[in-house]
């Protein structure tokens, strides 16, 4: 064990004043008019996000128990789901694609700390699930992981790297196990070389 004391940039958050005080708004908001409601109230908390700079789609879904760190660096794409107990630790942006569903208690997790540096500074790197992405209950998500379209991320899995696109994938750490028999044309998306 050593005496020292530590250094003032590990005493120091890395965070603006702005961002702290938007943060304890946020907090109180959450409480008082998110939280609590009716789960059927989707645009009533997708509109309360949005007053907090989430571009979030209308159809979108967050569930009354979802934790969102920072709704401003909060992406969500048409007809996204992010379930009870699901917690968004946003430090840096996270994009919810279109038909994306994360599941009860998983965490997505936008930061780490430099462990390498004696200052332990955060790192923020956003992370990315593509469309038709299914996050089951209690994943783990890392930071700067990017979850490629129609990939399938099975219960209690730890996502460490980037995952394929229409793969089901599990395990701790995830990797895939199986094509899903569902593809890109089932849905109607463009399989044509060259289409986005």
């Amino acid at each position: 064990m050593t005496n020292e004391t530590p250094s003032h940039a590990m005493l120091t958050s890395p965070h603006s004043l702005a961002n702290k005080i938007t943060r304890v708004i946020w907090g109180v908001v959450y409480v008082l008019f998110f939280r609590y409601t009716p789960r059927q109230l989707h645009g009533y908390r997708n509109l309360v996000l949005r007053l907090f700079g989430a571009k979030i789609h209308r159809t979108s879904r967050v569930y009354p128990k979802a934790r969102v760190w920072l709704p401003s660096n909060l992406v969500m794409g048409p007809y996204a789901c992010l379930g009870d107990g699901a917690d968004c630790y946003n430090v840096t942006t996270i994009t919810i694609g279109e038909w994306t569903t994360v599941s009860q208690y998983a965490y997505l997790c936008g930061a780490t700390h430099d462990h390498e540096d004696p200052e332990f500074p955060l790192v923020p790197k956003p992370i990315t699930l593509g469309k038709r992405v299914w996050i089951a209950a209690d994943v783990f998500v890392a930071p700067g992981v990017t979850v490629g379209d129609g990939a399938v991320v099975g219960a209690r899995s730890s996502v460490f790297k980037d995952l394929p696109a229409w793969q089901i994938c599990m395990g701790s750490p995830a990797r895939p196990v199986k094509p899903r028999e569902l593809g890109p044309s089932d849905f109607g998306y463009d399989t044509s070389e060259g289409a986005s």
